[in-house]
């Protein structure tokens, strides 16, 4: 199979609307990463995405659908704070999980009865949308486990020869996947941290909660479970920069080509290979995925924690760590 990188033309977009029609899977730009697509409603293209991936049948996919979309034919039911949410974050970082109407192939939901629901503000993700008018079942268009993709180049490394077509949109801004919502009980509770903050969503929805993974739980969403956004190479991780020069010169005086990965505040003076997160959580969350793999390109990539908490610096430390297998709650 041949892989085209194409932008979303005309023409491409007709190739894509034929592919979907077929069954096949196209990878697309969102606004965060990359995703790896198939019409939800088809539960043998659905199957052919875990395929591809190598991703574990329990772990559930998002539904993508335009901003014109009537979603009411997908969900059970909305909450009032649910559609205040929508008006104030969509097209957006923002993925919404409903009761589901079970329309949808049921592997997209893993067998839950909800839905995850995301309408991408991406140009090229909405053309796309538009041009299939279908809900698009996709996770982030990389193998499992490996550095999700921020350029249409990571989806080729990752799935050359594997998929017929990829629809460029450039570099993606946010950087980080979409905030997961559980919009089934009487307050949002946030199952996956990203660019819409627990603050942000209570201003709106007047509360929010945080979930709390419980041991043997199945996931309820994407990224709740199992090592994630993990470079090819060995790595290391320390919270003390100290300890990270060190753990450097030992690697380098033993033949090693190693990188240091930290914010701008924590970078090491001398002559030390260094990728930089930056300083600001946005800006974190915009480098983090790239600057992991090119970090690949080292016998070993170490890591050096950043310090900020709070707000978008949940999500970006929630993939900083899982990327350097920190979880103590993976599967």
């Amino acid at each position: 199979m041949i892989t085209r990188i194409l932008n979303a033309d005309a023409e491409a977009l007709a190739c894509a609307r034929d592919l979907i029609g077929k069954g096949d899977v196209v990878a697309f730009h969102t606004e965060t990463v990359y995703g790896l697509g198939a019409n939800a409603f088809d539960e043998a293209a659905i199957a052919k995405i875990f395929a591809l991936k190598g991703r574990p049948s329990d772990n559930p996919l998002i539904a993508h659908v335009h901003r014109a979309y009537n979603i009411s034919k997908l969900i059970d039911n909305e909450p009032a704070y649910a559609a205040k949410l929508r008006e104030a974050f969509l097209p957006g970082p923002l993925t919404m999980v409903y009761p589901s109407t079970g329309k949808v192939s049921a592997l997209v939901s893993c067998g839950l009865n909800t839905l995850a629901i995301r309408v991408p503000s991406s140009p090229t993700a909405q053309a796309f949308l538009r041009a299939v008018d279908l809900p698009i079942a996709a996770p982030s268009a990389n193998l499992s486990k490996h550095v999700s993709p921020v350029a249409a180049k990571h989806v080729y490394d990752d799935f050359c020869g594997r998929i017929p077509l990829i629809l460029d949109g450039g570099a993606c801004e946010g950087g980080i996947e979409s905030t997961v919502l559980d919009c089934t009980g009487e307050v949002p509770v946030v199952l996956r941290a990203g660019l819409v903050t627990r603050e942000m969503i209570a201003s709106v929805a007047g509360a929010c909660g945080v979930y709390e993974k419980r041991a043997g739980e199945k996931p309820k969403s994407p990224g709740m479970a199992y090592r994630h956004y993990s470079p090819k190479c060995r790595t290391a991780y320390y919270t003390d920069a100290e300890e990270a020069k060190r753990r450097y010169r030992e690697e380098e005086s033993a033949g090693g080509k190693p990188y240091i990965l930290c914010a701008e505040n924590a970078v090491p003076d001398g002559d030390f290979r260094v990728l930089d997160l930056g300083s600001a959580p946005e800006q974190m969350a915009n480098r983090l995925y790239a600057l992991l793999r090119q970090g690949e390109n080292a016998t070993l990539l170490i890591a050096i924690e950043p310090r900020l908490r709070g707000g978008v610096m949940e999500g970006v430390l929630n993939r900083f760590m899982r990327a350097f297998g920190r979880d103590t709650d993976e599967a």
